[in-house]
């Protein structure tokens, strides 16, 4: 199953980025739905959840550039 996050503004002007996660079977590596992980099952191998996730994070603003430049 993978979970999409759109980037939000919270507290203090910072920003939770655009970023996606990704959550398998420990075991097997089979993609999870929502219902196997109510169930604390795993449809492909058929054990007891443990999970493992990914996360993938997106660079949603470019801050701006200081400093001097070279010459």
């Amino acid at each position: 199953m993978i979970i999409f996050n759109e980037a939000t503004k919270i507290a203090n002007g910072a920003i939770d980025p655009k970023h996606e996660v990704q959550v398998v079977c420990g075991a097997c590596g089979y993609d999870l739905d929502k219902e196997e992980l109510n169930a604390d099952t795993c449809g492909d191998c058929g054990g007891t959840l443990t999970l493992r996730q990914s996360t993938k994070i997106y660079a949603t603003s470019v801050p701006s550039a200081s400093g001097s430049t070279l010459t």
